[in-house]
């Protein structure tokens, strides 16, 4: 063998046995990260707790994530400010929190009689959501790196005190809301108001609402919703998917690795697909217990749903007509979607 050849395989060799030299010498990166959600919630916390027990065995010690319950270091709405100025490393949470900042943000969260997991995803990894999701948050001066991290299917529509038979019932009702669903029950009469989790079963038991929609059974149930309302219907309309964030300081993120950055990225995906199967796996059990305890389960008529529906159209052309990033953002989805369609229609049964 030419001792050209016997040098070329000795410095291949050397290369693959220096490999994890080379990455131990990555600058150790400790990422604090608030979450929004508690990680008791499975789906809305848990899946930010599956990134902070894998990252250290993936990234071969380089990175670590300590994860801090809401309220624990930063409170939950501050999450982003906290990231983009520096003031902490990371944060956890859904676009949608941040509705009052950027309008627009909360099309990458859910969107009512919006796509489904599977869409939504499509479009985040291979069309133009991600980039869309960045260039966002870059031009409203928040100085972090944003990726989807976690998504769960449908929510129920909402936990109600009386059944609901017709439009009428709803108006003057007082109801917890989260998202863009809360401009179309606004405009059904509904005085929304948004809070988070863990006070929506004392103002339930107070009568400060009267309704309220939180998430899916099996997430509900850890806040006790079932206990004092016991009307419950279905299809979550409003939020058919409900798509999380990672959220970093970008000069953290640049700072980092190219392999821990792919670290992070790769984990995130994971963590998607984790939450996902976990979301779709663990309703049922809570749907049979609530039965037994008195819950009524209740699909909306057709002329229910054909009405939010109705509303929702015109909450889009109003956000559209006031915010021109939710245009933008709205006809790239919309042009996705129509695509979509067409493998939709042809590829799917109708479940019987």
């Amino acid at each position: 063998m030419k001792t050209t050849t016997l040098t070329a395989l000795a410095i291949v060799a050397a290369s693959y046995l220096s490999a994890p030299a080379i990455a131990a010498k990555d600058k150790p990166v400790l990422l604090k990260m608030p979450i929004y959600y508690g990680s008791n919630l499975p789906g809305l916390g848990s899946t930010a707790k599956y990134l902070s027990e894998n990252v250290n065995v993936l990234s071969n010690g380089s990175v670590r994530i300590k994860l801090y319950e809401p309220k624990k270091l930063v409170a939950p709405g501050e999450i982003l400010d906290a990231v983009s100025t520096g003031k902490i490393q990371a944060g956890y949470a859904t676009p949608g929190n941040w509705g009052g900042k950027m309008p627009a943000a909360r099309l990458f969260s859910s969107v009512p009689f919006g796509p489904e997991a599977p869409e939504y995803l499509a479009w985040f990894m291979y069309g133009n959501g991600s980039k869309l999701h960045q260039e966002l948050y870059d031009k409203s001066g928040y100085n972090v790196k944003t990726q989807v991290c976690g998504i769960i299917a449908p929510e129920t529509s909402g936990w109600f005190k009386k059944e609901i038979k017709t439009a009428d019932d709803l108006k003057g009702l007082k109801m917890r809301f989260f998202g863009l669903g809360a401009e179309v029950m606004e405009k059904l009469g509904v005085s929304t108001v948004g809070l988070p989790g863990g006070e929506i079963f004392p103002a339930l038991e107070k009568n400060a609402i009267d309704a309220t929609e939180f998430s899916m059974p099996a997430i509900d149930k850890r806040i006790g919703v079932s206990k004092i309302a016991k009307y419950n219907y279905y299809p979550g309309w409003h939020q058919q998917a409900t798509v999380f964030e990672l959220l970093v300081n970008k000069a953290t993120w640049n700072g980092m690795s190219d392999s821990q950055q792919a670290v992070i990225t790769q984990l995130c995906r994971a963590a998607t697909l984790d939450a996902l199967a976990l979301g779709e796996a663990i309703q049922a059990p809570v749907i049979r217990e609530n039965l037994k305890n008195g819950v009524k389960n209740l699909y909306w008529s057709d002329d229910m749903l054909n009405l939010f529906k109705t509303k929702w159209d015109e909450v889009v052309e109003e956000q559209k007509a006031k915010d021109a990033d939710f245009a933008k953002i709205w006809a790239d989805l919309s042009a996705f979607r129509e695509d979509y369609g067409l493998w939709e229609k042809n590829a799917f049964l109708p479940r019987k």
